[in-house]
């Protein structure tokens, strides 16, 4: 009774708070397996539902494409997609937790397993792992988002990665005598470069030093992530059940990238802009520097191939985030598959999960969506490994990490998302006059919102 009334809890919090913004053996619940053969011995027909976000241009098209040779292999399965809107999909998945009506398989972001699998609703992967190429196959840092801390099943399996990385101007860099192999390593150097940065002049146009979207946009929590960990913070205590946010270290690393508007070197205007807008004039010349994911790389090249004539493919280059005061931590989010426990056909969805977890079709898929892959293999073929922008992603991996799985983290982020809102109105002088203690007030309301939620679990 009481794994219920916490899985409406969280079923409703998150309703409101989500902003459309992972060997084979005994089975652990009671998922149904439905190999089956005919007189004949050829295998009956099966027929797999799956459900995924629009990770891509042609979410539906491109998803068919890559498990193509999967369908090859396998005639008598049938795979039938859904796209779902991230906008509704909380609201979906959380209905067909509760409901029992559900897809055989679904795709989750990372943030959301630990709720999600809270409901009772998800079948253990664990006794399948190995069939996925082991633990040891994927990244270390996907590995904690397919499971809730201190339980030893997991609930999804890592499908690809959502990181983010300095992507700059190589002709405003020699411009302004910066070097990008060694001016961005440290914040204080980062700093420095941006100052040398400011305003340079390309093409006729000066540049602002550095361009980020600010409150008006789905990343919020994810771009202060690496200057809140650089910082020694964190969003969660190491108990689980109290906000970090408002820690002194948390403030420290919210103040140093805050900041960066207040002395210039972040574009002010830009603020009130989202990420494809920053994107957007990044490639038109805006900005020296911003932060992206792996897919501002595929938007580039793709650019290329368009309009060469406006191409600013070989006057981009990456860079790692800046390592802080206590280290370097690289944000790492993106999607899971996880599935539901009502499936009648769990050894059909596992054999295509281990088919999604391959190499070849991890690679694939990446090149058609843009993010990053969530197995290690993945990242030694040459689409990674010789491309100069996203083999800086494949270095950079070693310093992933990614937010608790908690049941609480879910639904504490869009109030977490609120109150780091909050904090650049303070910035823009909305209220009146930047003042820093007013950005530690607007983490203490955003702690103490988000321990409501941490302590109800």
């Amino acid at each position: 009774m009481k794994k219920r009334v916490v899985s409406l809890f969280l079923a409703c919090l998150l309703i409101f708070s989500v902003v459309g913004c992972s060997s084979s053996g005994p089975i652990k619940d009671d998922t149904v397996s439905s190999t089956a053969t005919g007189e004949n011995g050829a295998k009956e027909p099966v027929t797999l539902t799956v459900w995924i976000m629009p990770n891509s241009g042609e979410p539906e098209k491109d998803f068919m494409d890559t498990i193509q040779p999967f369908l090859d292999e396998n005639p008598n399965i049938t795979v039938i997609p859904t796209v779902i809107d991230w906008g509704s999909a909380w609201t979906k998945v959380t209905t067909a937790a509760t409901s029992g009506e559900a897809p055989d398989i679904t795709q989750l972001g990372t943030t959301w397993v630990a709720a999600v699998a809270s409901m009772d609703a998800l079948a253990d992967l664990s006794p399948y792992y190995d069939e996925f190429g082991g633990v040891d196959a994927f990244l270390p840092a996907t590995l904690p988002t397919t499971t809730i801390v201190g339980s030893e099943e997991r609930y999804a399996v890592p499908w690809f990665v959502d990181s983010r990385a300095l992507f700059y101007r190589k002709d405003a860099c020699e411009k302004a005598g910066v070097n990008p192999e060694t001016d961005f390593a440290t914040w204080d150097s980062f700093k420095e470069a941006l100052r040398k940065l400011n305003g340079v002049e390309i093409d006729g146009k000066k540049m602002a030093a550095l361009g980020m979207p600010g409150k008006n946009d789905w990343n919020v929590v994810h771009n202060f992530s690496w200057w809140i960990w650089g910082a020694g913070g964190d969003y969660v205590a190491s108990d689980l059940k109290t906000s970090a946010i408002n820690s002194p270290e948390s403030f420290e690393g919210v103040k140093f990238y805050t900041e960066l508007a207040i002395e210039g070197l972040m574009s002010m205007p830009s603020l009130e802009k989202n990420s494809a807008e920053i994107e957007g004039m990044f490639n038109a010349g805006e900005f020296a520097t911003i932060f992206s994911g792996g897919y501002f790389a595929k938007t580039i090249k793709d650019n290329a191939q368009k309009e060469p004539e406006t191409s600013i493919l070989d006057k981009v280059g990456v860079a790692m985030v800046p390592e802080g005061p206590q280290g370097r931590h690289s944000f790492f989010g993106g999607s899971t598959l996880a599935v539901y426990k009502t499936t009648k056909h769990m050894d059909e969805a596992v054999e295509l999960i281990k088919f999604l977890s391959s190499k070849e079709a991890q690679v694939e898929y990446s090149k058609r969506h843009g993010n990053l892959p969530a197995t290690k293999e993945a990242y030694d073929d040459p689409y990674i490994a010789e491309d100069p922008m996203l083999s800086v992603f494949k270095e950079q991996a070693k310093y992933g990490r990614s937010y608790p799985s908690i049941p609480g983290w879910a639904p504490s982020e869009g109030l977490l998302q609120k109150g780091l809102s909050n904090v650049w109105d303070n910035v823009m002088g909305v209220n009146g006059p930047y003042d820093p203690e007013k950005t530690q007030l607007e983490l203490d309301a955003a702690a103490a919102d988000a321990n409501a939620v941490y302590q109800s679990n």
